[in-house]
């Protein structure tokens, strides 16, 4: 998510139309970048947002979910980002052992239950928002973690069962 600033449009003209807004558009040299994990037996989430897409971002959100998960092992689904398989985190995994990376196929984010999380989170942090600094985005994204973990249930892969109708007559042909 970048922060992005643009002068209002002025208003009308004297002959009646709508002045379009100047093309002064810019946007900062400021960016944040957001990670985020799911655990998917309860619909819990953690996220993280960091000044930069690295290695070390991804490490911060490691910890956090080995916080937000103290017992048994953590096994993490994630794509084939440099981010995820430098060395710097293969040797901080390898200080965590109960921390697992499983990598989904190539070809195959359809199998990653966490694209439709992240469709949630965009939809209630970003939907209709301008920010103008990062620290806004942050708290955007603390804001609607927070929302979200309120009403978290478990997430499953496919689509629920139709409901069964019930008729309400039931009618008998005699021939």
């Amino acid at each position: 998510m970048i922060p992005r600033t643009f002068p209002p449009a002025p208003g009308w003209s004297p002959d009646g139309h709508r002045i379009k807004a100047p093309l002064e558009y810019s946007r900062g040299e400021q960016k944040t970048w957001v990670f985020g994990g799911l655990r998917i037996h309860d619909g819990a989430e953690v996220t993280y947002c960091a000044p930069a897409r690295n290695s070390d971002g991804w490490i911060e959100l490691l910890t956090q979910l080995a916080r937000a998960n103290p017992r048994g092992p953590i096994r993490v689904v994630t794509d084939n980002l440099t981010t995820h398989t430098s060395w710097k985190v293969r040797q901080w995994l390898a200080h965590h052992p109960r921390i697992q990376q499983v990598y989904i196929p190539k070809k195959a984010c359809w199998l990653n239950l966490q694209e439709g999380w992240w469709r949630l989170l965009r939809r209630a942090a970003f939907a209709g928002q301008t920010f103008a600094d990062p620290d806004e985005i942050t708290h955007a994204v603390n804001l609607a973690t927070t929302q979200l973990n309120t009403h978290a249930k478990p997430w499953i892969w496919g689509r629920p069962a139709p409901p069964t109708r019930t008729l309400r007559r039931r009618f008998v042909y005699l021939l």
